[in-house]
């Protein structure tokens, strides 16, 4: 209602200023040819105006009639982009459906409707690497390389192409350039660092890690689990000739990761070698009420040389509970009382994991007590046989490989920190004959003074 009030008094404005300008008083006197005007001043003045904007609407025609052609082209133009960008997207659609083929057949469209787009070209290299039409698609991708914007993507796409044809030093080129243009790069700087782990250069993996961002929480402790576990790599080389050195790096581990058992290993075996055997025994009882983890506490039996079998399980009582509050903590205090003779505490430890579905160790350390306690070979032998067909024990395992100590990577693939102590999850040790057995369970055990890492060979399932 206001706007339109607002209407009405703006249109009676106008058109009274109109009314006016036509009856303002004079006249215009216009000679031209012999002919001669005689109008008042605003029929001139409305005149005027008039044949101005005749004039700009007569241009305005002209200029759309001249400018056909440009237009029409422009025109063609637009929809040649448009046709284009369609098949640009229906391409990857069909290249991540897994139609290679049809992907590379709407690429090459694209790229003719979008010359200057390297997208095409991208994924027609994409869509030939796809149809193992490698020559073609390295050829694109070398194309692409010049330009800044697609050189990443292009060492990308080589880099998959050498992966894939087994090429490992031609890939791990491609991932280095890709780290000179952009070092966070993560496929490219995972390619590198993997190489250096694989290689023992452990001091530029840890340059490196520590160069890596990381803005989240799980990105940080992502970072500090990486550094703890280069530090305990570098610690395990440099301890045969390096040990103060080694020590450096077993204790900076463990200010990363306070719990990291190859390190607090690693550490407390130079404590003992260096005669500070106080310091070993705190540092291994710290990590023992972290972890439970077995070598913690064979080691921790072990702090003093040439200490005798009571003694070391002396130290042990101190150590585990009574009656041990986990598998772990019975086991050794069960090795502890086997290697002191006292049998007796051996199957009292054992008492809670011998009836339901004991393990392998369960069943050897068993067939010990057996044997040395009674003499009984039958019961011994039952055992020995029970612990063929029992579930494994935890060990060192990656990939499919068990070891007996800790190893920074992975034997089969090189993968950093792969080895976790865990059940492994297939057999991959020989079979030992089960007649053969019995003999090597009754006098194979593990030496008193022997370190962690050196156990019972004992059968897969």
């Amino acid at each position: 209602m206001i706007r339109l009030a607002y209407w009405i008094v703006i249109s009676l404005l106008v058109t009274a200023g109109i009314a006016w300008f036509i009856s303002l008083p004079g006249t215009l006197t216009l000679e031209f040819m012999g002919f001669r005007m005689q109008p008042r001043l605003g029929i001139a003045a409305a005149l005027l105006i008039a044949t101005i904007i005749v004039i700009i609407l007569a241009w305005g025609i002209l200029k759309r009639v001249i400018a056909t052609p440009y237009y029409l082209a422009r025109l063609a133009r637009e929809r040649r982009k448009d046709q284009g960008f369609v098949a640009l997207s229906d391409g990857f659609i069909a290249l991540q459906a897994g139609d290679a083929a049809r992907a590379r057949l709407l690429a090459r469209e694209a790229r003719a409707n979008l010359p200057a787009n390297a997208a095409a070209q991208l994924l027609e290299a994409r869509a030939d690497l796809a149809m193992g039409d490698m020559h073609s698609a390295r050829e694109h991708y070398r194309a692409l390389i010049s330009n800044r914007k697609t050189a990443l993507a292009a060492l990308s796409g080589l880099y998959d192409q050498a992966r894939a044809q087994g090429r490992t030093e031609a890939a791990l080129t491609f991932a280095q350039k890709a780290v000179e243009i952009a070092p966070h790069t993560s496929w490219a700087s995972e390619a590198v660092f993997d190489d250096l782990t694989r290689k023992g250069r452990w001091d530029e993996a840890l340059a490196m890690v520590a160069a890596e961002p990381a803005v989240s929480r799980e990105e940080k402790m992502r970072k500090r689990r990486r550094q703890a576990v280069v530090e305990a790599a570098r610690a395990k080389f440099a301890e045969p000739t390096e040990p103060l050195a080694a020590l450096d790096h077993a204790l900076a581990a463990l200010k990363l990761q306070s719990d990291f058992v190859p390190a607090a290993l690693t550490a407390a075996r130079i404590y003992i070698n260096r005669g500070d055997s106080r310091k070993a025994m705190s540092l291994l009882r710290r990590v023992w009420r972290a972890t439970s983890h077995p070598d913690i506490a064979t080691l921790f039996a072990n702090a003093v040389p040439g200490a005798s079998a009571v003694d070391r399980l002396k130290r042990i009582r101190e150590l585990v509970d009574t009656p041990p509050a986990n598998k772990s903590g019975a086991m050794v205090l069960a090795r502890a009382c086997i290697d002191a003779y006292d049998w007796n505490a051996a199957r009292e430890a054992l008492a809670n994991y011998a009836d339901a579905n004991p393990s392998q160790a369960v069943c050897m350390m068993l067939a010990e007590v057996e044997e040395g306690e009674n003499g009984d070979q039958g019961k011994a032998r039952a055992w020995v046989n029970r612990a063929v067909r029992a579930p494994r024990d935890p060990v060192w395992t990656a990939d499919g490989i068990t070891a007996d100590e800790w190893e920074p990577t992975s034997p089969v693939t090189g993968r950093l920190d792969a080895f976790e102590w865990r059940v492994p999850v297939s057999a991959v040790a020989t079979r030992v004959a089960e007649a053969s057995l019995a003999p090597a369970a009754l006098t194979g055990s593990r030496d008193p003074g022997s370190p962690p890492g050196t156990s019972l060979a004992l059968p897969d399932n």
